[in-house]
C-alpha cells in the first residue's frame, strides 16, 4: 500500500499533504489503467484509436468552462469522429478525461475510480466512433 494512503472500509482515502501529490497519484493510476484497457481492445479498434490523443486533465479549464463544459464533467471528446471524417478539421480528435471529477464520482474508492475511468474512456471512445448518447446508453457506457 502507498505510504500516503490508508484503507478504511474498502475505500481508498488519499491523505496526501498537497494537491500535487494527489494529482500525481490519480494520473499514475489512470495511465496504468488506460494502458491495460487499450491493450485489451481488439486490434482493429486499437488501430483506429492510434489517431486519437488521450489527455489526462484534472478538471475542466477556464476555456472549457467558458465553452459550456460543466465543472463536474468526467470526460470529453473533441474533434472529428470517424463518421465525420477529418478533412478540414482544425484539430485532431482527442479524448479528455477529468481525473479529479472521476475521483469525486467514484467517492474516493480506488476500485470505483478505476471502473469509472474505464467507463468514461469507453464512452468518449464511442463518440469518436460516431456513436450518440442513445447508442452509448444501450451499450451501458452512458
Amino acid at each position: 500500500m502507498d505510504a500516503g494512503a490508508k484503507r478504511e472500509s474498502g475505500k481508498f482515502f488519499y491523505t496526501m499533504k498537497t494537491g500535487r501529490e494527489m494529482n500525481a497519484k490519480l494520473k499514475q493510476i489512470a495511465a496504468r489503467e488506460l494502458k491495460d484497457l487499450i491493450r485489451r481492445l481488439p486490434a482493429e479498434l486499437r488501430a483506429k484509436l492510434s489517431a486519437v490523443a488521450v489527455v489526462l486533465q484534472f478538471r475542466p479549464d477556464k476555456g472549457q468552462l467558458a465553452d459550456g463544459i460543466e465543472a463536474d464533467c468526467l470526460g470529453l471528446f473533441t474533434g472529428p469522429s470517424l463518421r465525420d471524417g477529418d478533412e478540414g478539421a482544425p484539430l485532431p480528435p482527442q479524448i479528455i478525461l477529468f481525473l479529479e471529477n472521476i475521483c469525486v464520482e467514484a467517492q474516493d474508492s480506488r476500485r470505483s475510480y478505476r471502473e469509472e475511468l474505464r467507463r468514461t474512456f469507453l464512452h468518449e471512445l464511442g463518440h469518436y466512433l460516431g456513436l450518440e448518447e442513445y447508442d452509448l446508453a444501450i451499450r451501458d457506457v452512458d
